[in-house]
């Protein structure tokens, strides 16, 4: 790099950082992209934290851009400019899944964001209709299993659709515990559950969110969680890692910037939002919602998404599921 080269890339970065503070110091709102509707559990807890931030960050709008499995809302958090006022969600589904789902993405995953903080995990759950694990005598994972290896091609499960969590966590676990199950998708994770309740299907692998009514009810008996210990939302339920060795499909979200926004700003960003998620209201908030908080460095969060990313490739390319 030359002199001149130099020059011109700090004087660069020394406006771009002028710019960034001169907005933060004129009081402008913060715009917090969500990729999905709103009334789902990724704009709640977005509301959740845009509240408990006023007084660290001032305004934060909570912007709904849902569309394209996420990818509308994600893209316009890519392509904003760097200053920190526009943030957005980064899901398991934008930034793990999909690169690999979709032929065409609007963005990179990989490079054109700059982590904040993971907010949350939410467990998946491997429940079965009550009356069926009954009448089978399925009462753990390892009954499953054996019950599927001992009548090959008799069962089949449930999801909201090809390439949907439930979907993925369902080859993964056909991969792993080596029997093979009939993948039926549904348009949504509401009917899945109806056809999972109603002995359509034998299993699913669901979100603990929408599972545990019917958990709660007796319709539906949960054999393990998804992610790699307990959840305390279901304390007596083991994970699915406990016969399946390192088995860990859980649904996660977080706070990303643009790429390029100054690091200073993404750690005044992620001050105020992990105490934010530290705050016992917020905790009890979304204990209701049964999401974990996660609060992390931007190089944790960094990290889990990187790892999040190459694993999800292996799971999409096994399921086969693609979107043009």
């Amino acid at each position: 790099m030359t002199r001149r080269t130099l020059l011109i890339s700090t004087v660069a970065a020394v406006a771009a950082l002028s710019t960034v503070n001169l907005a933060w110091a004129q009081g402008r709102p913060i715009r917090l992209i969500v990729p999905y509707a709103a009334g789902g559990p990724l704009d709640v807890t977005a509301r959740i934290l845009a509240e408990r931030v006023k007084d660290s960050l001032g305004t934060v709008i909570v912007d709904n851009k849902p569309g394209a499995g996420g990818n509308i809302g994600a893209d316009a958090v890519a392509k904003a400019a760097p200053d920190g006022l526009t943030i957005g969600i980064a899901a398991t589904a934008t930034h793990a899944v999909n690169p690999w789902l979709y032929a065409k993405m609007p963005f990179n995953a990989a490079t054109d964001f700059a982590p904040i903080t993971q907010m949350v995990r939410v467990p998946n759950v491997l429940v079965m209709n009550a009356e069926v694990a009954q009448r089978l005598k399925i009462n753990t994972v390892k009954d499953l299993i054996a019950y599927a290896k001992a009548n090959p091609a008799k069962l089949n499960y449930g999801s909201g659709g090809n390439g949907s969590a439930g979907h993925l966590a369902g080859e993964m676990f056909k991969a792993q515990a080596g029997i093979f199950a009939l993948h039926i998708p549904y348009n949504g994770g509401n009917p899945a559950q109806f056809a999972l309740q109603s002995g359509q299907v034998d299993f699913n692998f669901d979100n603990l969110a929408t599972a545990a009514p019917g958990i709660k009810s007796g319709k539906l008996k949960a054999l393990a969680v998804t992610t790699l210990t307990r959840s305390p939302a279901l304390p007596d339920v083991p994970p699915v890692a406990d016969t399946l060795k390192g088995f860990s499909i859980d649904t996660w979200w977080g706070l990303v910037a643009p790429a390029a926004t100054p690091k200073d700003v993404i750690a005044k960003l992620n001050a105020a939002f992990v105490a934010a998620l530290r705050s016992p209201e917020a905790q009890a908030r979304f204990a209701g919602l049964l999401a974990e908080p996660v609060p992390t460095t931007p190089e944790q969060f960094g990290a889990l998404m990187k790892s999040e990313l190459a694993k999800y490739q292996a799971v999409v390319k096994a399921a086969g599921a693609k979107v043009d």
